[in-house]
C-alpha cells in the first residue's frame, strides 16, 4: 500500500526571512535532491508537498495588511500583488523540483479556496488526487484566498494541509523549518533553548505557553499557530504523526522520509 505523506518546506528555510524577495536557490536544490532520492527509494511513498512564503509573500503581505482583511481599492491592489508575488517563489521551486526530477504539479490555492473570518472553508482538492493517482506530486504553497467576512486574507500551508489531511488522510506530516524542531525559546536568538522532543494534548498547554512567533516576518502567526494547528490536526486524524526538523542538516530530510518510524532529533507531535 502506498503512504501518503504531507511535506512542507518552511519560509524560513527556503528563503532568507530578513531580505525581502530572496530565495535560497541552493538550499532549495540540496532539499530537492533529497526528496527525489527518497522517492527514487522508496516506490511506495506517495507525496504532497507544499511551501511558506517566506521574505516573499510575508513582507508584501505585512506592508499591505492584507490578513487583516481586504476592503478598500489599495488593499485589493495589495492582494494581487501578494498573490503575485507569491507565486514567483512558487515558481522558484517548481523549477528546482522538475530539474531534480520530482514530477511537482504546481496548483494554485487561491483558485479556489473559500475563508470565513480568516479560517480555510473550502478548497478544490480533486486536482490534488488526481494528480497522486497518475503519479504526480501535487505542490502547493501560502497564497491569497477570498473570505466571505473580511474580503481577502492570507492562508498558510498548514491551514491548507490541515483541510487536505482531513480528507487524504497522510500517515504523517513533516514540517522542515530552519530550526530542529520546537523549542521553549527562540533558539536563533537563545543556543540554549531546550528542544521539546514530543508534543502530545497531555504537555500541549504547558508547551503553549513558551511559544511566541517567528524571528522574522511571518503574517500568519509564527511557530505558535503552526504548532498548534498540528496538535488539532493529530487528535482529529488517530495514527497521524507530525515531525518538525530542520531543513539545514543536509540529508535529514531524506532520512525523515526514508525512516519515518526513525526521525532523530527534530519535534514530533502525535495523539498518543
Amino acid at each position: 500500500m502506498n503512504q501518503l505523506v504531507f511535506l512542507k518546506l518552511g519560509g524560513s528555510v527556503i528563503t532568507d526571512k530578513t531580505k525581502a524577495e530572496t530565495a535560497r536557490h541552493a538550499v532549495i536544490a540540496r532539499l530537492a535532491g533529497e526528496v527525489a532520492t527518497a522517492l527514487a527509494r522508496r516506490p511506495d511513498l506517495q507525496l504532497v508537498l507544499g511551501h511558506g512564503s517566506g521574505s516573499f509573500g510575508h513582507v508584501a503581505a505585512g506592508h499591505y495588511g492584507t490578513h487583516q482583511g481586504v476592503r478598500t481599492d489599495a488593499e485589493w491592489h495589495g492582494f494581487a500583488e501578494v498573490a503575485a508575488v507569491a507565486a514567483r517563489l512558487n515558481q522558484v521551486v517548481t523549477d528546482a523540483f522538475l530539474a531534480a526530477g520530482v514530477p511537482v504539479w504546481s496548483l494554485q490555492p487561491s483558485a479556489s479556496a473559500r475563508c470565513r473570518a480568516g479560517e480555510l472553508v473550502s478548497l478544490d482538492w480533486a486536482p490534488v488526487e488526481q494528480s497522486l493517482s497518475h503519479g504526480l506530486v501535487p505542490l502547493l504553497y501560502g497564497d491569497v484566498a477570498l473570505d466571505e467576512l473580511q474580503g481577502g486574507t492570507i492562508i498558510s500551508t498548514e491551514q491548507i494541509f490541515g483541510f487536505l489531511a482531513r480528507r487524504l488522510q497522510p500517515a504523517q506530516i513533516l514540517l522542515v523549518g530552519v530550526v530542529d524542531g520546537v523549542y521553549e525559546r527562540d533558539p536563533l536568538r537563545d543556543p540554549s533553548a531546550q528542544r521539546i522532543s514530543h508534543i502530545t494534548a497531555e504537555n500541549w498547554s504547558s508547551v503553549r505557553t513558551l511559544l511566541g512567533g517567528s524571528h522574522a516576518a511571518d503574517v500568519t502567526g509564527g511557530m505558535l499557530s503552526k504548532v498548534e494547528e498540528m496538535v488539532q490536526l493529530a487528535h482529529d486524524l488517530p495514527g497521524l504523526v507530525v515531525d518538525l526538523l530542520s531543513g539545514e542538516r543536509a540529508g535529514a530530510l531524506q532520512s525523515a522520509l526514508l525512516a519515518p518510524e526513525q526521525v532523530e532529533h527534530g519535534t514530533r507531535i502525535h495523539r498518543m
